[in-house]
């Protein structure tokens, strides 16, 4: 884009990492609510979910990552708060926290922790969906 006064280009944030925390934040949600289902399942007597509900973790733990890197170039791009890349950051800690407790079966922390997983990943994906920047790389 160019300067129409000056004929100097105008550098304006590409609108890509918003759309990027987006999705990221919505798959991670969906993908949240799938590991409860799963988990459901595999308390009703179903074994074969546990692995299943193993495997998920690990799509869980990637998005989180890809949500946290999608946060930061949102913040730094945008120059917006600083809080969600803080929030994403906790996000991967958390999910961390949660593999190792549901791998060393201590549902005692594993099934309180994910109601704090969820309700984090909602927020994020809260305030992805309702950012303005002002800047013009809102979606």
């Amino acid at each position: 884009m160019a300067d129409t006064s000056t004929g100097a280009a105008v550098s304006r944030p590409r609108p890509w990492p918003l759309t990027l925390l987006r999705a990221a934040s919505l798959l991670f949600v969906f993908d949240t609510l799938l590991q409860a289902a799963l988990a459901g399942l595999f308390i009703t007597g179903d074994v074969r979910f546990l692995d299943l509900h193993a495997a998920n973790a690990q799509l869980l733990a990637s998005v989180s990552l890809v949500e946290a890197v999608a946060a930061l170039l949102v913040w730094r791009s945008t120059r917006g708060p600083a809080w969600p890349f803080a929030l994403a950051v906790a996000l991967v800690v958390l999910v961390g926290a949660q593999m190792g407790l549901g791998a060393a079966r201590m549902l005692g922390g594993h099934v309180p922790l994910a109601l704090g997983v969820f309700g984090v990943g909602v927020a994020l994906c809260c305030w992805a969906w309702t950012y303005r920047s002002g800047k013009g790389v809102d979606g």
